[in-house]
């Protein structure tokens, strides 16, 4: 397995090679030279800034028109071959999908490009294990160390790498599954660096030691973020949604958001791309807190109008501009109110970066190792780890925010997992319905059993206490005695203590242990030993139904 995922991780770092190359050559293709895009949109006319992602957007969509064509039972994304599927990736969606990503992003689109590269990559892996006959369970980790390969070869992070595949898409850090993982991200990375043009995705300056007093700002940093992840992702979900609502054609709605794009960008060119030359920008040159904060809402507007109109791409690198524009603003305030007592704007936009990613993705580990790796500082680490994890909880708190639609279904089950272990009987109590009193009639009770399919009537007295059940097979052999329908009553067939009662406290451990004693559907739950009022009943299938949720 670890000879496969070195396997992969060469495979996987030549598929993101490609794809960079790709986009350069379009670059070429288009404009005659290839660079940022920020500079590309600058040196053109604002027509073409505006014409330019509309018709890179429609094109875009008839990429994605034809990818739903192809629809297999293979999975088209490959978080979900790993989780929910069986590994199998469909090359025919995620060639098509890949090249609508390219169109997106050749065109301005702002997103990042890290989302078609890990995708590839892990397409690469699916492909050598259905090769290899690989069986499901393997085949899923090799397509889970393709996709740490591709972040590896996108970031220069190998170890970020295969932290956001087993934080993020696995859900627990196993070193039989760690192990391989961790090998292709080395393998990618190694692979990228002999290739000509590599270069680290951000050039991050020195960040100097800071006083012990400043390490509550980085604190409030992360609060800032971890309130500031959950919107933007909001924002996001609203751009999709009401896109979706337009019920526009695939390429008319791409056309459109690249439209929106265009018309954004003839005021502020900083919006084109995914944002990397922006923030090299942020942590190596001055600029006016106005202009950072003219750029951070409207690349905002162009990423939630980008992603919103369907444009295949990631919102990873997007998310890092944000953390660093929301750090820079927030260090350059706190240089006003204390100037010369705090550390420059850049360094608070390193650590903005890792907090909003950790808030962003609900992934802290992978977020603070991402940042380490790109800083190689160890001064770094203190404000950088506190920032994260403060940013994680406190977004974590807001319900159903993450940047992964698996991570928020993995953590509402913790949540539901959470809330059934504290469950009490109480909560899963249903009416009796069965219920007669102490002088209830055999002619009552013959009804009830007729009405309902049970083998046993709860009996109570006068203040509803419950007093024990009258068995069915008690009654048989009188159905046919018209004399002893008159004179019978529920106390002459009551069977007391025989049937194991619940109270409202249990837990369910506690319920189920009831219920092996009885081998009945339901059992009458009582208020309490000392006070046994009739509160209703439990089923059987109501508590295996919260373990089964549970398990």
């Amino acid at each position: 397995m670890l000879l496969c995922a070195g396997l992969v991780g060469v495979v996987g770092a030549l598929a993101t090679i490609a794809f960079r190359d790709s986009l350069a050559g379009m670059q070429w293709l288009l404009v005659g030279h290839s660079g940022s895009f920020v500079q590309i949109a600058k040196t053109l006319p604002w027509q073409t800034r505006v014409l330019l992602p509309t018709v890179g957007g429609v094109v875009a969509g008839v990429f994605l028109v034809l990818a739903r064509r192809f629809a297999t039972e293979a999975k088209s994304d490959y978080m979900e071959a790993i989780v929910v599927g069986d590994g199998r990736i469909s090359v025919r969606q995620t060639m098509l999908r890949s090249l609508s990503s390219l169109c997106s992003i050749v065109s301005g689109g702002s997103i990042g490009r890290e989302g078609a590269m890990v995708q590839l990559a892990a397409m690469c892996a699916s492909v050598i294990g259905r090769i290899s006959r690989f069986e499901p369970a393997r085949l899923r980790l090799l397509v889970a160390c393709g996709g740490a390969a591709g972040l590896a070869s996108a970031y220069n992070a190998p170890i970020a790498g295969a932290f956001f595949v087993t934080e993020i898409v696995l859900g627990s850090i196993a070193m039989s599954s760690f192990g391989p993982i961790l090998v292709a991200s080395v393998v990618a990375n190694i692979t990228m660096r002999e290739f000509p043009g590599y270069q680290p995705a951000y050039e991050m300056p020195a960040f100097q030691g800071i006083a012990n007093i400043e390490v509550a700002l980085f604190i409030g940093l992360g609060i800032l973020a971890g309130l500031g992840a959950p919107q933007f992702l909001r924002i996001l979900d609203f751009s999709k949604r009401r896109f979706q609502a337009s019920r526009l054609a695939l390429p008319l709605r791409l056309g459109v958001g690249g439209l929106l794009l265009g018309l954004v960008s003839v005021a502020v060119p900083e919006v084109w791309g995914n944002g990397y030359s922006v923030v090299n920008s942020l942590l190596h040159e001055q600029w006016m807190w106005s202009a950072v904060l003219l750029v951070l809402v409207f690349k905002l507007v162009a990423t939630a109008v980008t992603t919103g109109s369907g444009a295949v791409g990631g919102v990873f690198t997007p998310a890092l501009f944000m953390g660093a524009a929301l750090g820079w603003l927030f260090g350059y305030a706190m240089q006003l109110l204390w100037p010369g007592a705090v550390s420059p704007p850049f360094a608070y936009a390193m650590v903005g970066m890792g907090a909003f990613l950790a808030a962003a993705t609900s992934a802290p580990l992978m977020a603070i190792l991402m940042i380490f790796e790109m800083t190689l500082s160890y001064q770094i680490m203190l404000p950088l780890m506190l920032s994260s994890v403060v940013a994680y909880f406190i977004a974590r708190s807001i319900e159903g925010t993450s940047m992964y639609e698996i991570m928020i279904r993995r953590n509402q089950e913790e949540k539901e997992k959470l809330r059934l272990r504290q469950t009490q009987m109480r909560d899963l109590i249903r009416p009796a319905d069965t219920v007669l009193p102490l002088s209830a009639s055999l002619h009552e009770m013959t009804r009830i059993f007729i009405a309902y399919p049970v083998k046993y009537i709860y009996i109570v007295d006068n203040d509803n206490l419950f007093q024990g059940v009258v068995a069915l097979q008690d009654l048989t052999s009188l159905l046919v005695d018209a004399q002893a329908e008159g004179i019978k009553t529920a106390a002459d067939f009551l069977r007391k203590d025989f049937l194991p009662v619940i109270t409202p406290e249990m837990s369910l451990s506690e319920g189920l242990q009831r219920f092996m004693l009885h081998q009945g559907e339901r059992l009458p739950i009582i208020q309490s030993m000392e006070r046994p009022v009739l509160l209703g009943a439990i089923y059987k299938t109501s508590l295996l139904d919260a373990y089964y949720r549970l398990s």
